[in-house]
This record gives C-alpha cells, sequence and structure tokens, in this order.
C-alpha cells in the first residue's frame, strides 16, 4: 500500500519543526484519511492535501497596554486562518501564557475538521495571545482586550471570520472586545459568538460542549447495546466542558466521580451528583485559581490526591475535559489495566497518538475530540444563525438543534468506518468524513 499521507507529514515536519502540537495533529489526520486519498488520485494532482496543511493567512502582531500601575505591557496576539472551504473561518480565543503558532496551528487545523462533520457552513480558524487574565483586573483584561481588537478588528467579520471563546477567554473578554470592535466599526453585527445572552448570545452556549460529549457518548454506546444508565465517568477538568459534561451525565443516569486541575484531582465516589457539588465547579471555575482542591471542603467525604492525573482510577467511562496530551502512553497503560472500555475525548487532542493507538489495540473504544466535543462550536454556529435572524432561541431550541447535530455526527463516522472497513475505529471515521467534506468544496472552488 503506498503510503500518501507520509510525503505531506513530512513536508509539515520539514516546514514547522519546532511545532510538536501542530506536527502531531497533522500526523493523525493524515494517517487516518490515507484511504481516501487512494481512492482519489485527483487529490494528489491538484495538490489538495498539500494546500490542507498550509494556513490560508496567518495574522500575528503586538499588543500593547497599560496595566493598573501605569506600566506599559507587551503581549504577542495572532490569528490562524487555516481554511474557508465551507464558510466563513470560526474558532475561538485562546489567552494563556503558552499561546504561540504552533499551538494555534494544531487548533486551527482540528477545528477544520471538527467543523466539517457539524454539517454546518463554517470553516476552521484559531486565535488568541500568550496573555493570561488569571490575576488581572477587570480594567486590566478591558485595556488588553480593547488593544487586541484593535488591530485584529480589520480581518474579522460576519463573513469573514467569527471568532469565539477558548481557555482564558469566556463571556467577559469576549464582551470587551465586541465593544471594541462595535466602536471601531459601528457594527453591531453576528461577528462573535461566545457572548453573553444580554448581547445576543445564545442560551444554552455555556454547557452546549458538554452536552454534546454526553449526546455523542450516549450514541457510542448505543451502538454497542449499552447505555450510561448506572456508568462512573472519570472526568478531568472543572470548567465550562468538565461542567456541562457532569451535569448531561447526571441528567441521563451516570455517575461522574472525578475532576482535576493542575494541583491534582478529586475523587468523590459517592458521586458528583448533587446540584449542590454541580454547583460548586462553577464556583471553582469562577474563583480565578486553577485549583480543585478546595472542593473536599465542602464535601469532605471526598479525597483529593496532589499532584496526579485521574485517569489511574477505575470507571467504566474516561472523559478528559481540560488540556491536550493529557493522557500519555503511562497512563493509557494504567486505563487499560484497569479495564477501559470507553474513552470519550472532551477537550482538544486530550491523548497522545501512541496512547490512542495503545488504548484501542486493547479492546477500549475512542471517540475522537473533534466529534465528541463538536457541540460547543455548532452551537457557535447556531448563535450565528440566530444574529442573522435578529431573534432570541429558546433552550429547548437549541438543545434540540445541538442533539440532532451530535447524532448525525456519529452517524457519519460509522458509515465512513463502514465504507472504509475500518471496524469500529472512530478516529479514523471522524477524520475521513470531516476530510471528505472540505476536499469535495476544495475541489469544487479549484486552486485557491
Amino acid at each position: 500500500m503506498a503510503n500518501i499521507s507520509q510525503k505531506y507529514i513530512d513536508i509539515a515536519k520539514k516546514n514547522y519543526p519546532n511545532e510538536p502540537e501542530f506536527l502531531q495533529t497533522v500526523e493523525e489526520v493524515l494517517t487516518s484519511i490515507e484511504p481516501v486519498l487512494e481512492a482519489h488520485p485527483e487529490y494528489e494532482k491538484a495538490g489538495l492535501v498539500k494546500r490542507l496543511i498550509e494556513p490560508e493567512r496567518m495574522i500575528s502582531f503586538r499588543v500593547p497596554w497599560v496595566d493598573d500601575n501605569g506600566e506599559v505591557q507587551v503581549n504577542r496576539g495572532y490569528r490562524v486562518q487555516f481554511n474557508s472551504a465551507l464558510g466563513p473561518y470560526k474558532g475561538g480565543l485562546r489567552f494563556q501564557a503558552n499561546v504561540y503558532p504552533g499551538i494555534l496551528k494544531f487548533l486551527g487545523f482540528e477545528q477544520i475538521f471538527k467543523n466539517s462533520l457539524t454539517g454546518l457552513p463554517i470553516g476552521g480558524g484559531k486565535g488568541g495571545s500568550d496573555f493570561d487574565p488569571a490575576g488581572k483586573s477587570d480594567a486590566e483584561v478591558m485595556r488588553f482586550c480593547q488593544s487586541f481588537i484593535t488591530e485584529l478588528y480589520r480581518h474579522i467579520g460576519p463573513n469573514t471570520d467569527v471568532p469565539a471563546g477558548d481557555m482564558g477567554v469566556g463571556g467577559r473578554e469576549i464582551g470587551y472586545m465586541m465593544g471594541q470592535f462595535k466602536r471601531i466599526t459601528n457594527q453591531y453585527d453576528g461577528t462573535w459568538t461566545g457572548k453573553g445572552t444580554t448581547n445576543g448570545g445564545l442560551n444554552g452556549r455555556t454547557e452546549a460542549t458538554g452536552f454534546g460529549i454526553v449526546f455523542f457518548a450516549r450514541e457510542v454506546l448505543k451502538h454497542f447495546g449499552d447505555s450510561l444508565e448506572g456508568k462512573t465517568a472519570v472526568v478531568s477538568g472543572f470548567g465550562n466542558v468538565s461542567w456541562g459534561t457532569i451535569t448531561k451525565l447526571v441528567e441521563l443516569g451516570a455517575k461522574p466521580i472525578t475532576i482535576s486541575g493542575p494541583d491534582g484531582y478529586i475523587l468523590d465516589e459517592e458521586g458528583i451528583t448533587t446540584p449542590e457539588k454541580i454547583e460548586t465547579l462553577l464556583e471553582l471555575r469562577n474563583s480565578g485559581k486553577n485549583i480543585c482542591a478546595p472542593y473536599v471542603d465542602k464535601f469532605p467525604n471526598a479525597k483529593f490526591i496532589p499532584g496526579k492525573r485521574p485517569w489511574e482510577v477505575k470507571a467504566d467511562l474516561y472523559m478528559p475535559c481540560a488540556m491536550q496530551n493529557d493522557i500519555t502512553m503511562d497512563w493509557a497503560k494504567e486505563m487499560v489495566a484497569n479495564g477501559a472500555r470507553y474513552l470519550i475525548e472532551g477537550a482538544n487532542m486530550p491523548t497522545t497518538n501512541e496512547a490512542v493507538q495503545y488504548l484501542m489495540e486493547n479492546g477500549c473504544v475512542v471517540a475522537p475530540s473533534k466529534a465528541a466535543n463538536a457541540g460547543g462550536v455548532a452551537c457557535s454556529c447556531l448563535e450565528m444563525a440566530q444574529n442573522a435572524e435578529h431573534l432570541i432561541w429558546n433552550k429547548e431550541r437549541v438543545y434540540d438543534e445541538l442533539e440532532n447535530i451530535m447524532v448525525h455526527i456519529f452517524k457519519i463516522t460509522e458509515e465512513a468506518c463502514a465504507k472504509y472497513d475500518l471496524g469500529e475505529n472512530l478516529v479514523a471515521g471522524a477524520n475521513i468524513a470531516g476530510f471528505e467534506r472540505v476536499a469535495d468544496a476544495m475541489m469544487m472552488q479549484g486552486i485557491v
């Protein structure tokens, strides 16, 4: 079998040797789509993959701002407009100290296929800055956001590029950026998603990613004649995604037993199942601190395990909802030893390629993040539709649309598995389903 994809993996490695996150996702996606490339030699002639792995546009700029002490600070800002074959660029902005082009390109490349899987008319992009909002005053965050948008505004718009939130960027930050964008452009339009509902945001958007993850998990288990009822779930993180995931797991009869942060993890064997416990996740998130330890102050029957990850805990479902590459080969081996049956990826690329392969080879079904966590961006696109209609959708409509989209994503993922004889390799199935839609659009639009 000719290894067409390796040629393009090698090109990416040559061009971007110091961007391991980007190279990791390129390798994972391109290896998966090898059967499609073999079936379509016209893609090779059109240089389709060579174009796909290179962003259409990459914007970088300085962001000067003044802190509360009157001192001038300078951060770096970026926007990666990766692929617009299916629609305007769509993807979040991440404000975190470790942000650099390689991370944003990894996220933007993933976003292309995630957005494609939703079936909605949105391309892939990502952006952000190495600015960290943690510990900053509201006034400092506002001044930074205003400076950031004073440069970025000229590159975005409702039919060009529609940013949203991501790590470090919530309703506060989106509000400040939206306000400055409106001030400069004199336009109140649908350029932003993830807004507060007062500013035209979507009801239910905050929990959408987590709810979508659980809807997808339900479809996976149903496919194997199983259900979420009575299942124990190990969940990482305690932010919006974890909160939404845990809320919907409990609603569907499952029992989440962990949350985690950089300081360690909480094990609550009684289950994070009561309204008071779930509300505590929001308190932790809003505290401005990256620690989960205070959970045990309120619920002393729970245990705090410092400096470790929750993947050593035995459970029916493992649901990483925090950072990329959280599950390494060592953790994968512990999960297999504990009889792991299902890994439902909530964060973006939370498992290393080697760990994914090891888990699948040892009987664990892996639901990839670009399929499982697509509910967030799907609802961002619904917010764009709501803004275009100048209407307000209720939560019931949003949840119905979200559930239908997640069911559709699982359906086309399974169809790709069947079409290319992939067995239950949902990782390859999702990559192929997302790629085929983008490839068709790129072929129709010519060499651009």
